[in-house]
């Protein structure tokens, strides 16, 4: 049976607080980046020839402070909330398609689901904004699908039953955003006391490119229109709506690009708070993220700002077919793995980028060196 963890409307004000957490975020040491290239220059290879897998292997010995590091558990957290801008017509769904999709996350039946069991990682489906009581309908559904690992465990860490229209005014209050972050930092800190070694982002929410877009178009000063795209497969007429929308609820709401977390509150979502949050989290706690699509590197970007060194903890899984994903990993300095034109979300890519990432851990790992495999060095 599913793992169903209620912990009721989420974000303890009594945690430390984000300016806290902030404060405990550090560069990486680049002592680590050398020691590792050390290794890989040994190993029975031209220097450089394994290419970017020989810089996951590096990054991931500098973030963990490790010169063996552990990839053993794994982990992809699929954010869910609603979006009152939904009402607009923003999204060739209906927002009920949220809680549908949650309901497949936990039987196991989505593309993260079945990614995230060719990954071995883990799924946690967390609801901080659907508009459906879950918990209360007291809902247990097997894993019905394939693979040996265990069923995604849900969590209830709802801020509230949906943002509001953002068209008409703020979709959250400060505090509600605050609260989503924290959601986030929370989370990360449980499961890094699990003992997990990866962190993965995925989002579920009808509509949410929408604000994702707004986000990205606040913080890169960049037009709508360069940085929209048709989501979930919108035609031109709704796609102009879709950017009138946007820049509409820009000019009402004047969010204030040197504060990410006005922006967040005026034109972001729960879940790219939460996602926010986590990335904050996994960086205080030294643990690699792997930031999945267009709505991951909106939370992302809402980190990055709020603390430019989670960057160096971050993994960009891939660069998406939604125009403004691109510009907002231009931003903030980040190389995509992987460019398979998706634009699933849910954490797909982040569990295909960890097949990557590992890749080049288990290269510096288990390959000889030349002294090991009696190989003549290179004049």
């Amino acid at each position: 049976m599913n793992n169903i963890i209620d912990e009721g409307r989420g974000g303890s004000r009594t945690a430390p607080t984000i300016e806290n957490i902030l404060k405990d975020i550090h560069p990486v040491d680049a002592t680590f980046y050398k020691k590792a290239q050390k290794r890989l220059d040994d190993l029975t290879k031209p220097n450089g020839s394994l290419g970017r897998l020989e810089e996951f292997a590096k990054r991931l010995v500098a973030i963990t402070e490790n010169l063996m590091p552990e990839l053993d558990k794994k982990l992809i957290f699929t954010f869910a909330s609603d979006h009152g801008v939904a009402d607009e017509g923003v999204s060739a769904y209906p927002k009920e398609v949220t809680r549908q999709m949650v309901f497949n996350f936990l039987r196991g039946g989505a593309g993260i689901n079945v990614l995230a069991r060719h990954a071995g990682a883990d799924v946690v489906a967390v609801d901080i904004g659907v508009d459906y009581d879950f918990v209360g309908t007291g809902f247990a559904l097997p894993y019905c699908r394939g693979g040996s690992r265990t069923a995604p465990t849900f969590i209830s860490k709802k801020i509230m039953m949906g943002t509001r229209n953002m068209r008409n005014g703020p979709a959250m209050t400060r505090d509600e955003a605050i609260r989503c972050v924290e959601v986030g930092i929370k989370l990360a800190n449980e499961y890094a006391e699990k003992g997990y070694k990866i962190f993965g982002t995925g989002d579920m929410g009808i509509g949410n490119t929408t604000p994702s877009s707004a986000i990205a178009a606040v913080l890169i000063d960049k037009p709508v229109v360069e940085v929209t795209g048709r989501g979930t497969g919108i035609g031109d007429i709704a796609l102009r709506k879709k950017i009138e929308v946007i820049e509409d609820a820009i000019a009402i709401n004047k969010p204030d690009p040197s504060d990410p977390i006005d922006v967040l509150a005026k034109v972001g979502g729960a879940e790219i708070g939460g996602i926010a949050g986590l990335i904050i989290g996994a960086a205080s706690n030294r643990i690699p993220v792997v930031v999945d699509g267009f709505i991951s590197t909106a939370g992302a970007l809402i980190a990055y700002c709020m603390e430019p060194k989670t960057k160096d903890y971050m993994f960009a899984a891939h660069n998406s077919v939604e125009i403004g994903h691109k510009a907002m990993l231009d931003k903030m300095g980040l190389q995509p793995i992987l460019d398979l034109n998706l634009r699933l979300g849910e954490g797909t890519g982040a569990a295909l980028a960890m097949l990557m990432i590992e890749a080049g851990l288990k290269i510096y790992k288990e390959m000889a060196t030349f002294g090991e495999a009696g190989v003549s060095e290179k004049d």
